[in-house]
């Protein structure tokens, strides 16, 4: 939050500086004449600094590392205050038209997270042959002690200056890394699960399986043509001697050598390399072959879409493309013992159509109807289930609210439960492209996870996709 203040002595100027931003000219001004602001630090306005200036010194911006340090904490950029005297010269006083001409400053103590500080000008000297004015600057926190303090001289406007305030664009910062590493960290004391890797043919796919098992995921078993796993590894500059390879000749022949893996006991996952979608779920729903359960095989996408307040998993998007009403609960409980599995206490189910009452005419809609009818008689366990909802009364209170929907589940979703591929397949994507949602995939309902990930997701994808694989294996061992 920022105020701002001009004074004089005796005079005091009481225009709303909050719509309009005004100069002071060199005549107007006065040796003794004020102005201050006041900003409170957050961990954004570090974080901005550090985007917009490259200033990553670990001082700054690295938690650990300055607990360590002499200040036991992180600690503003030293010109992060410097900043906010500029703003005062340059947007308050003497205001527009107001030129640079020299700074000095002094730091006398570190500013932290939460410290109020105040920043005030005030005019020393006038150079009437020259129009420079020179002015002291102080920074002072909450305590009233100095951190900051200086003399700026400036060539002050000549000309009058009175400007509507421009509206400056809403800034979000969005740090991937740490939203994914979230996701990691619920695997903290789980040893890594054996995963067959099937057709590591390419860098993403391979560089993903191997980050993956960097991150004491995963211990892979990596299956496909040897010399292209050799030949892509060499891409990486990285040393495959000490992974298990199994050479096989193409990609088809990896996906069978993966289930019959699996099968076997070898390997508590799967994870789809550089082959089509259909080749990997091919052998795994083999009737006499493929890793089938009682359970209707289903996919997630878990989805950290930042401008909604938790993660957002939506089932199906890639696998079942019209899914009836039976397929539908299984669906649902697959997507359910997820969220379970990451910790999501009684998960919020929304089954999505296009509008949020039931209508005859579209099948969605009474889906909704029954399966919330079944949650209720137990058919459906674990979460709290409702529909038909609208994706906007689903995700917003405020959109429910308007609406007049009484709901636990609305405005709150866990879980986004689509009418079909088509639908799912696309709110997915636009979350990703549109809205910057971090992402991951995994399939259910087969008797081990499988991470599918599509061709073009990025390594992080990947490897935060094996960590949903690790939690699920490793409730399954529990539960055994």
């Amino acid at each position: 939050m920022t105020t701002a203040t001009v004074s004089r002595t005796s005079v005091a100027l009481g225009k709303d500086r909050r719509e309009y931003i005004e100069n002071r000219t060199f005549d107007e001004i006065k040796v003794g004449d004020s102005a201050s602001l006041q900003r409170t630090l957050g961990t954004k306005d570090i974080q901005l600094f550090a985007v917009m200036s490259g200033d990553v010194n670990p001082a700054h911006v690295d938690a650990e590392y300055a607990a360590s340090s002499m200040f036991r904490e992180v600690i503003a950029h030293g010109m992060w205050g410097g900043a906010l005297i500029s703003t005062v010269l340059g947007t308050i006083y003497p205001g527009p038209g107001t030129v640079y001409i020299d700074q000095t400053l002094h730091f006398s103590r570190p500013v932290t997270i939460g410290d109020t500080i105040t920043v005030t000008v005030t005019v020393k000297e006038k150079f009437e042959r020259t129009r420079h004015v020179i002015l002291d600057c102080t920074c002072t926190n909450q305590e009233g002690r100095v951190v900051i303090r200086g003399t700026a001289e400036v060539l002050a406007p000549a000309e009058k200056v009175r400007r509507r305030r421009t509206k400056m664009p809403e800034v979000r910062l969005h740090d991937t890394a740490a939203r994914y590493q979230k996701l990691i960290d619920l695997t903290k004391g789980c040893a890594p699960i054996t995963m067959a890797v099937v057709h590591p043919c390419d860098a993403q796919s391979l560089g993903g399986a191997l980050s993956a098992t960097e991150a004491g995921l995963i211990k892979p078993i990596l299956i496909g043509p040897r010399a292209k796993m050799l030949a892509v590894a060499k891409e990486l500059g990285v040393d495959l001697s000490s992974y298990e390879l199994v050479d096989v000749e193409h990609s088809h022949a990896a996906a069978a050598k993966g289930v019959e893996l699996v099968r076997a006991g070898r390997a508590d996952a799967l994870m789809k390399g550089s082959l089509h979608t259909d080749e990997l779920m091919g052998e795994v729903v083999a009737s006499s072959t493929g890793l089938r359960t009682a359970r209707r095989i289903s996919h997630v996408f878990f989805m950290d879409v930042p401008a909604y307040p938790k993660p957002l998993l939506i089932t199906d998007a890639a696998v079942n493309v019209e899914p009836d009403l039976d397929a539908k609960v299984d669906i649902i409980q697959n997507a359910i013992d997820l969220a379970l599995a990451l910790n999501i206490i009684e998960p919020k189910v929304a089954i999505l159509a296009a509008v949020e009452t039931v209508n005859s005419k579209m099948r969605a809609t009474i889906d909704a109807a029954a399966l919330c009818k079944m949650a209720e008689r137990g058919q459906i366990r674990g979460g709290i289930v409702d529909g038909p909802l609208a994706f906007d009364n689903a995700v917003s209170f405020i959109a429910a609210k308007t609406k007049g929907i009484t709901s636990a589940v609305a405005g709150q979703a866990d879980i986004l439960v689509v009418p079909d591929l088509e639908a799912g397949n696309m709110i997915a994507k636009q979350l990703e492209y549109l809205a910057d949602a971090a992402s991951a995939g995994i399939v259910l309902g087969a008797r081990v996870p499988i991470v599918l990930t599509s061709r073009a997701d990025h390594v992080p994808a990947r490897v935060a996709s094996c960590a949903i694989a690790l939690l699920l294996a490793h409730r399954k061992a529990g539960a055994a």
